[in-house]
């Protein structure tokens, strides 16, 4: 594509998502055009509160189907939809409702704190939701007497665990993308440029025997927060390569070094300009949640979002204007 044909189809996009009285959402993971493109741009957690409070009515949603689930839910009356429905997540995948429900019946009376990245069915089934960001502050929410199921990513938990000192039950799923950082690919990065600080998620595989190596251990908007604020000028970046871009535009004097090139989440790059256009022209793909799940959904989501930003998530964003 040509620069002028990407003008162009931009110029479509935004002229028509103004007709639509749209507002487009992208996570941290997705290819750069669209993050420079969305309305907000951000990790779970920011892009959950956004959903709950924008005015919009529609909602494209440039991420994958579990982040599009989670803003219908927070939008029983708006049109969200998803530009690519192949978009799926490989962490959400590991565990369903039913297996949930069966897991709660070993565990009668347990907490159930359920990561973000889990399908609408596995929230319903959840007392509170979470991101990375807030992990630490929901499980320390819960009383200490409280047992807890934690699902569905183990390293998260793991990661939890060690901060808070709680035995929980882990469920054993984890990201595939995040399972490709390797510990010895780090320590050969931290050899080649010394000057480079480690930054890490706690989704990683590796968290284990990278975690003695990292400088910090923190979510996608943590990792950006941290890399903008900090004094140091080189980072090795230890999460899918996508939030790249937004790093290296936020900060571009600074220098940054992928943990593992190949840790690039084929689901969230399925999304693209032109699949944008189509989704607002066609309101492809919708994605919807039966009332039921979404009511219980909700409850558990909200509970999150009180324990994170309490009476903080009244503020709404803003659409961009169309191109001249």
């Amino acid at each position: 594509m040509t620069e002028t044909e990407k003008q162009g189809l931009l110029r479509d996009i935004l002229k028509l998502k103004e007709e639509r009285q749209a507002v487009i959402l992208a996570h941290n993971y997705q290819r750069g055009e669209l993050q420079d493109l969305a309305d907000f741009t951000g990790d779970s957690l920011g892009l959950t509160q956004q959903a709950a409070k924008t005015g919009a009515k529609v909602i494209v949603f440039c991420g994958v189907h579990f982040m599009a689930e989670t803003a219908a839910i927070m939008n029983p009356d708006k049109i969200v939809v998803i530009p690519d429905q192949e978009a799926g997540c490989s962490l959400a995948a590991m565990i369903s409702g039913e297996s949930l429900r069966r897991w709660k019946a070993e565990h009668p009376g347990a907490v159930v704190v359920s990561y973000i990245n889990c399908t609408a069915d596995v929230k319903a089934e959840s007392d509170y939701i979470c991101t990375s960001t807030n992990a630490l502050k929901i499980v320390e929410a819960i009383p200490a007497d409280r047992e807890i199921l934690f699902a569905p990513d183990q390293y998260l938990g793991t990661f939890i665990q060690k901060k808070t000192g709680r035995r929980m039950h882990l469920w054993p799923g984890y990201c595939h993308v995040h399972n490709r950082i390797d510990t010895e690919k780090i320590k050969s990065l931290k050899s080649e440029h010394p000057e480079a600080k480690f930054v890490m998620h706690p989704e990683c595989g590796c968290l284990t025997s990278c975690m003695p190596l990292a400088d910090k251990v923190l979510s996608t908007e943590g990792i950006l927060k941290h890399c903008r604020e900090s004094q140091d000028q080189q980072f090795i970046v230890g999460t899918e390569v996508g939030i790249l871009h937004r790093l290296q535009k936020e900060s571009p004097q600074k220098v940054f070094f992928p943990a593992a090139e190949e840790a690039s989440c084929e689901f969230m790059k399925l999304n693209t300009l032109e699949k944008v256009l189509v989704s607002l022209e066609d309101l492809e793909y919708r994605v919807t949640v039966p009332e039921d799940i979404a009511r219980r959904g909700r409850r558990a989501i909200e509970r999150m979002l009180e324990i994170s930003d309490p009476g903080g998530y009244a503020r709404r964003v803003e659409p961009k204007s169309p191109v001249d």
